[in-house]
């Protein structure tokens, strides 16, 4: 739902946001893809949903901008996209495994 109203909106994201625009979306993956791998493991919980999905946008977000005060944030935001994509294909693995019991 979300995505299909900033598509239809178009929001400008300010200049200064826009270097953590591709880390938040990227965090917001990574707990999407968690939560669904929980329910599938019939684990999930609604409210470690929602603390999973925030945290890792502001840890993720903080990190950068802690590498953009010392001068690599080029460097951090690789590392978080690193990280968090390792989590995602991890996540997405697991879905897989269950979805077609291989």
């Amino acid at each position: 739902m979300g995505i299909l109203l900033g598509l239809w909106f178009r929001p400008d994201v300010p200049l200064g946001l826009e270097p953590y625009l591709p880390i938040a979306v990227v965090a917001s993956l990574d707990a999407v893809f968690g939560g669904l791998r929980a329910y599938l493991d019939g684990i999930f919980d609604d409210k470690v949903f929602v603390v999973s999905f925030v945290s890792n946008v502001v840890i993720a977000a903080a990190i950068v901008y802690l590498g953009d005060k010392l001068g690599v944030g080029g460097q951090l935001s690789t590392g978080v996209i690193v990280v968090l994509g390792i989590r995602i294909f991890s996540n997405v693995a697991a879905i897989r495994r269950h979805l077609f019991h291989a």
